[in-house]
């Protein structure tokens, strides 16, 4: 009898693309993926106790909504997913830094404003924050044809 090799647990591991591509113990959820984008609500409020796979989820919706079917080989959405479509994807992570000043969440949003105005060729239109984020999607939307993806 062939005894199968048992898959490390990813432990400390964030980012779905990494789990999958480097063979960790993933738990298939990917049906929940596809249930919520394409459920009744257009937004999707989920709130989770700390170190409870919000980051992993999200990262999960990215790499579907940018269209990397590879990723999902052998997983529930392969079966449920028949046009794998590229969106543009905005994803703001906030586990890179604690946020103990205004200051600390101002940076983090500047520099993440900037990353994406550069990519989107924005030219930085918009006084506050909100009105650049909103030009971001929108011009965004204008070059791919496509409706943008925000995750948070």
């Amino acid at each position: 009898m062939e005894q199968q090799q048992l898959k490390k647990c990813p432990i400390g591991i964030q980012t779905f693309e990494e789990i999958i591509n480097k063979g960790y113990l993933y738990i298939d959820k990917t049906e929940y993926v596809y249930r919520m984008a394409y459920g009744a609500s257009k937004y999707c409020f989920l709130s989770r106790p700390r170190r409870f796979g919000k980051s992993l989820l999200l990262s999960s919706f990215e790499a579907y909504f940018q269209g990397k079917k590879e990723l999902f080989r052998g997983l529930a959405i392969e079966k449920l997913e028949k046009e794998w479509l590229q969106y543009p994807v905005l994803h703001l992570s906030l586990n890179a830094e604690k946020y103990d000043s205004r200051e600390g969440l101002i940076d983090i949003l500047e520099r993440q404003l900037r990353q994406w105005e550069e990519l989107y060729r924005t030219g930085g239109e918009g006084i506050t924050h909100s009105g650049r984020f909103m030009t971001v999607i929108r011009r965004a939307c204008e070059q791919t044809g496509r409706r943008v993806v925000v995750l948070i």
